[in-house]
């Protein structure tokens, strides 16, 4: 299985923060070397290891705002 590689281009803000240090954050992440998609996941304290995630696009970020409204 090949290695997945990630880049936090942004990081728009800390949703949550659990007791042991991790914070659940939306942030702009590059997988693969792909263009960066929106993305929320639980990180550890320096951004070393990471829990499951969702990501959106563009779109998919604009219609969950919508959603939200």
């Amino acid at each position: 299985m090949a290695d997945i590689t990630f880049e936090i281009v942004e990081e728009l803000g800390v949703l949550s923060t659990s007791a042991k240090g991790w914070t659940k954050e939306l942030n702009l992440v590059s997988w693969n070397g792909r263009p960066p998609k929106y993305d929320i996941r639980e990180w550890s304290p320096n951004h070393e290891k990471m829990g499951k995630g969702l990501t959106f696009s563009e779109e998919e970020m604009a219609a969950l705002a919508k959603l939200l409204k």
